[in-house]
């Protein structure tokens, strides 16, 4: 078994991580952050004799694989077969209060952040530490805690995302400490990140407006409370976050998450709030970049995300997602302007059959219908029109756990 795991370590890494050269001394492992070990001490981790390291370590291949049809308007545009998600993961426990977790997306380019110096193709890469048996410390490169379920989901399992997630830096590098309460009900959280993967420069460019200057702080708080009630039945998830974007411009961000759980029945909501001093997101500063070269000042943007689950037999599942999402330029120089540029909206049917018991495999048929409405003052000023979106995707979402 030893043999089969260092197989697989060696051939899904990066290979940038495995083609070091022996003489530096020393190879990057990601967890949580990108910490440096020496080449000895990677070498005693894998090749320890103990049998119960293995016991204790996960490797899963997160996959989602489909033949994708996709529409404009309502015409034809491109059929194909797609690997659309396919995330490799290591986690496990490497002392009794030391456990990591890594995940790196194939799906991505693996360039280096130029601000944290880890390839924006790796999720996640951290070391949790039990500072006792309810609070625990994390370090490395990190899940943005936000609240909500969609976020929270598998990426495997998301067709589409709704607009403030799918525009949003989600992995970040920095530290985090979480505590759990005596009821086991109930947890908060607390984190420190960079507010970005990349530098002020690099993010904004030549987009960036004149009264602005970077931040010598580019960092984001972040603080989740997680809930249950009436033995599991309503789960709550809810967190606030502040990133610093610029001096004098920041981002706060709400993200409300509640589920409702009953025998054969799963309902979501998340509601999504973010006021941006700076258009962090870029939806705002793509509507208007016809009159105005620059990023838009105090964007907003508010989100609702539904999704519905239903388990008609042991081996058919029936979802429905809902999504609207509003979008506002405070910031409006135009005297006789409106801030309410555009709306979007989205549905996406989904059925999933379960061939195999006891086996997390799921072939699916799912249709993600996206429409984008402008207000009539968007489409006068900026010349923007009217959109509409269809993606019909048949094919099997699967975390494979091989080890």
């Amino acid at each position: 078994m030893k043999k089969y795991f260092m197989y697989a370590i060696m051939f899904f890494l990066p290979s940038n991580v495995i083609g070091q050269d022996d003489t530096n001394g020393q190879m990057e492992k990601q967890t949580n952050e990108g910490n440096q070990f020496e080449t000895d001490s990677i070498k005693s981790l894998f090749f320890v004799s103990k049998e119960s390291l293995f016991s204790d370590t996960d490797v899963i291949f997160n996959t989602r694989f489909a033949f994708d049809s996709n529409f404009l308007d309502g015409n034809h545009v491109l059929s194909s077969f797609n690997v659309n998600q396919f995330r490799f993961e290591i986690k496990g426990k490497i002392h009794d209060k030391v456990y990591f977790r890594f995940r790196n997306r194939y799906n991505r380019e693996p360039i280096p952040g130029n601000l944290d110096n880890i390839s924006r193709a790796v999720d996640i890469a951290f070391v949790t530490i039990d500072l006792s048996p309810t609070t625990n410390f994390t370090l490395g490169k990190l899940c943005a805690d936000w609240g909500g379920w969609e976020f929270d989901l598998n990426p495997i399992d998301i067709l589409a995302y709704n607009d403030i997630i799918e525009n949003s830096d989600n992995f970040l590098v920095g530290a985090g400490i979480a505590h759990t309460f005596e009821d086991k009900k109930n947890s908060i959280s607390f984190q420190i990140l960079n507010s970005r993967t990349k530098t002020y420069e690099e993010q904004y460019g030549a987009s960036s407006p004149p009264n602005l200057k970077p931040s010598e702080f580019p960092l984001a708080a972040v603080v989740n409370w997680r809930s249950s009630f009436f033995n599991g039945k309503i789960e709550t998830t809810y967190s606030y976050s502040f990133f610093n974007e610029a001096q004098g411009a920041h981002m706060n961000y709400i993200a409300l998450g509640n589920k409702f759980k009953a025998r054969n029945f799963l309902l979501y909501y998340d509601f999504q709030y973010s006021i941006e001093g700076l258009d962090r997101k870029g939806i705002i500063s793509g509507i208007i970049d016809s009159k105005y070269q620059y990023a838009a000042q105090k964007a907003v943007y508010m989100g609702n995300w539904i999704r519905a689950e239903y388990l008609v037999t042991p081996k058919i599942n029936l979802l429905l997602t809902l999504m609207s999402n509003k979008h506002y330029w405070n910031d409006n120089p135009d005297p006789n302007g409106s801030s309410k540029l555009s709306n979007s909206y989205g549905i996406i049917p989904t059925i999933q059959y379960s061939p195999f018991k006891n086996f997390n495999m799921n072939f699916y048929l799912g249709y993600v219908a996206r429409k984008f409405n402008y207000s009539s003052y968007a489409e006068k000023a900026f010349d923007v029109k009217d959109y509409n979106t269809g993606l019909l995707s048949f094919g099997i979402i699967a975390p494979f756990l091989v080890l």
